[in-house]
């Protein structure tokens, strides 16, 4: 069926397609909004008669699913349960690739799996990983619908997750910035976000951070030693009690300026992507030494009454790696209210025999739907919008490029980036 073709289809409150149950099911990462997904769904298919049932832990319960002797079943009253405001998955994840599965037989089983439970669709929630096996299982005739989710931000379209993580990496800013003036520290904030860095860049513009390392651009190290020079010990001179801190955030995917990635990780996770972590340490190494090299950091150490010789004698560098506190915890209103629409959307899709695509929005009278194919398709920063923010002063690690911007007068009807 077209694309075209859909956004005309008139979709009808009822289970058109007579769908006895639905499976939802979770995979990838954990993330904010996964909950409202979930609840969302269940709130809209019992209203009109369809079952659904929780696949446990991601597409490993898909391929098991045969085996399992009973499933739980999300009725109103169970879905009631699950608090919108946790992030996490009340279906649980896991990062199983069904392309790493060397059973011959897994689409017979998985099918075998679904026709035990009388289950004729299926949601599935997750990124481009997750979305490249939905593709897969549509092919295989299997009736899908997917809803975009991660934290990444690098979906093309919106997706459940990155808000909440964003958020959650601007508080964390925030607190660090409580220690570091305590402590005069420069501190490096790892972040998730593998080879786009949106919630690294969102999360430290929200958060007042100072450097924003990006994996788009390759990092100038000593530009940004300069950067922190220059603005750390502004702060510790204009401060009464000789106070002074520098935030740099910095995406796990950071490259040099040679081109290589930024990691102490050698090992690969199910879906063939190198592990990554190790940067935030590698940004502290670099400040510490050219702080320790640099003839001026005694001069300033002692200007400031801060010098003690063979104890402190320059500042401290101190990398924070929050890891999973980034994308656990709470949800924030953005993915709720997007989790909670696109959930929903999914089952009305399946209900009136539409099936997949990745569901992008309700808006406008339209349920708007995405190719998965497309949608998953890796989506990086814009780097004139960077430019936009290193002519405020703020550092990306690069020497700062005027911002180049052309001016377009949108109609009403194309005011697409509101967020409610």
């Amino acid at each position: 069926m077209e694309l075209q073709t859909l956004i005309q289809q008139q979709i009808v409150f009822a289970n058109r397609a007579e769908i006895p149950a639905i499976g939802i099911l979770t995979s990838g990462g954990d993330a904010g909004g996964l909950n409202a997904v979930i609840k969302s769904a269940v709130g809209l298919a019992t209203r009109l008669g369809i079952k659904v049932y929780a696949i446990p832990r991601g597409y490993a319960g898909l391929y098991n699913l045969v085996d399992f002797d009973s499933l739980t079943e999300l009725t109103f009253d169970r879905a009631d349960l699950i608090d919108v405001f946790d992030a996490g998955a009340e279906t649980g994840n896991s990062r199983v690739s069904i392309k790493k599965i060397s059973d011959p037989d897994k689409f017979k089983r998985i099918k075998a799996g679904l026709e035990k439970f009388n289950i004729k669709a299926l949601i599935i929630s997750g990124g481009d990983d997750t979305g490249s096996i939905m593709v897969l299982l549509v092919e295989q005739g299997i009736q899908v619908i997917h809803v975009p989710k991660t934290m990444d931000l690098d979906l093309q379209s919106n997706s459940v997750g990155g808000d909440s993580t964003i958020n959650r990496i601007a508080e964390m800013i925030h607190d660090l910035k409580t220690t570091g003036n305590t402590h005069n520290r420069i501190i490096p904030l790892e972040a998730f976000g593998r080879y786009a860095g949106h919630s690294a860049y969102h999360g430290g513009i929200a958060g007042g951070a100072d450097c924003i390392l990006l994996p788009e651009i390759p990092v100038d190290f000593e530009i940004v030693y300069q950067h922190a020079k220059e603005r750390f010990w502004n702060r510790v001179r204009r401060s009464d009690v000789q106070a002074g801190t520098y935030i740099i955030v910095v995406a796990e995917g950071v490259k040099n300026l040679a081109g290589e990635l930024v990691t102490d990780g050698t090992t690969r996770d199910s879906f063939d992507h190198a592990v990554l972590g190790g940067v935030g340490k590698f940004v502290a190494k670099q400040i510490e030494r050219r702080l320790k090299e640099d003839p001026d950091t005694k001069d300033l150490m002692k200007e400031q009454h801060l010098f003690v010789e063979g104890v402190y004698e320059v500042p401290e560098c101190k990398e924070s790696t929050p890891k999973h506190l980034v994308r656990c915890g709470r949800s924030y209103a953005l993915d709720v209210n997007f989790g909670t629409q696109v959930g929903a959307c999914a089952v009305l899709l399946l209900a009136n025999g539409i099936n997949g695509f990745s569901v992008v929005q309700a808006k406008d009278g339209e349920i708007q739907v995405m190719d998965t194919k497309q949608l998953i398709k890796q989506r990086y920063c814009d780097l004139n919008q960077v430019a936009l923010y290193e002519a405020q002063g703020y550092c990306f690690g690069r020497k700062p490029e005027p911002p180049r911007f052309m001016v377009r007068q949108l109609a009403e009807d194309c005011l697409i980036n509101r967020p409610y």
